[in-house]
């Protein structure tokens, strides 16, 4: 089969990319190299895949996306370029809206004037369903749970987006389901929950599984400083490794007939959850060290707890993840360890 990725050279493309070309699909990439570490990742990919396509070019310009799609002509198409940090959005909220929303409007208008048959899998976010203020919240010893929602949110809790980030990610995935409605593009939209694993550039916005895990190997250093985190650390998120999550785009690409328009939260589930401190917990005892660390003030619409109930992806794709987070974290683990060389 042949792919387009956009966002190829960021963690989840990267990822993508990389488990396609090892099964023998033809990949092109649409990547315009802005995010800390898309440089590396394409050297990586270089470096072992150099049948590989890539394209340095940015989703905000229709005349690219147009380009790259009438060149490749792609069987399927994963729309994962994206601004990917609520707090980037605070700042930026014009460059958020115009990379989230515009950009998935240029590619979905690109595919239905050029390639209507593609498929397009969009990668959404749990930060659509705002800040689940309505939803009751218990504190435990070491997290805040859901007792309403014992084996997690499913797609039927009401959309109600904050942060310019949410709201981006909101319109654009409207956009994408109405674009089956409207012109029959077979497309999809993965609701993600906190994806982490190998070839992600961590940052203190985004990615907070790897972000924690370079803390931690600091934390081995004697004159080590401590390091803050936003809230109480009870907040609570359900881990999805990359190589799970790499699976269920092509999963839906093999099912598309029956999963086609839908909605779907992809995650870890109640299996895979942890709070910061359960997280602190397990790299203390891995690493025989003590993570010093500092509460700060709750970031801005923060979810006390989101985990992802994956029930309608196991139905419609045969998806369920298969990766537990103590090897995930391992490997995680592993990863941060080799940034450090």
């Amino acid at each position: 089969m042949r792919w387009l990725i956009t966002g190829g050279c960021g963690f989840v493309g990267t990822n993508l990319a990389h488990y396609l070309l090892d099964r023998r699909h033809e990949v092109a990439i649409l990547d315009n190299l802005s995010r800390f570490g898309s440089r590396s990742n394409l050297e990586w990919l270089r470096s072992r895949h150099p049948q590989c396509t890539f394209i340095i070019d940015d989703v905000r310009d229709p005349l690219s996306i147009s380009e790259a799609i009438r060149l490749n002509r792609p069987a399927a198409i994963a729309h994962l370029a994206g601004q990917v940090a609520a707090t980037t959005s605070i700042e930026k909220p014009r460059i958020d809206f115009e990379i989230n929303a515009g950009g998935t409007f240029n590619v979905m208008e690109a595919v239905r004037r050029i390639c209507p048959d593609a498929m397009v899998f969009f990668s959404s976010t749990n930060k659509v369903y705002g800040s689940l203020e309505t939803v009751r919240t218990e504190q435990r010893e070491t997290r805040y749970v859901l007792p309403d929602y014992p084996d997690g949110l499913d797609e039927t809790l009401p959309v109600d987006p904050s942060t310019p980030y949410g709201c981006s990610k909101a319109a654009a995935e409207h956009y994408v389901r109405d674009y089956y409605r409207m012109y029959g593009i077979r497309t999809v939209v993965f609701r993600h929950s906190s994806m982490y694993g190998g070839r992600q550039y961590a940052t203190s916005d985004q990615g907070w599984v790897g972000w924690f895990c370079q803390q931690a190997l600091r934390m081995r250093e004697v004159s080590a400083e401590p390091f803050p985190i936003a809230g109480d650390g009870m907040q609570v998120r359900d881990l999805l490794h990359a190589d799970d999550l790499v699976k269920c785009y092509e999963h839906a690409a093999h099912n598309i007939e029956s999963v086609a328009g839908t909605i779907l939260n992809i995650g870890g589930g109640p299996e895979n959850s942890m709070s910061l401190l359960e997280l602190f917990a397990f790299l203390e005892d891995r690493l025989h060290i003590r993570m010093a660390f500092e509460k700060g003030a709750w970031r801005t619409a923060d979810q006390k707890v989101f985990v992802a109930k994956c029930t309608k992806a196991a139905s419609l794709l045969g998806w369920r993840p298969l990766v537990t987070y103590e090897r995930g974290l391992e490997q995680a683990i592993e990863w941060a360890l080799s940034l450090t060389h």
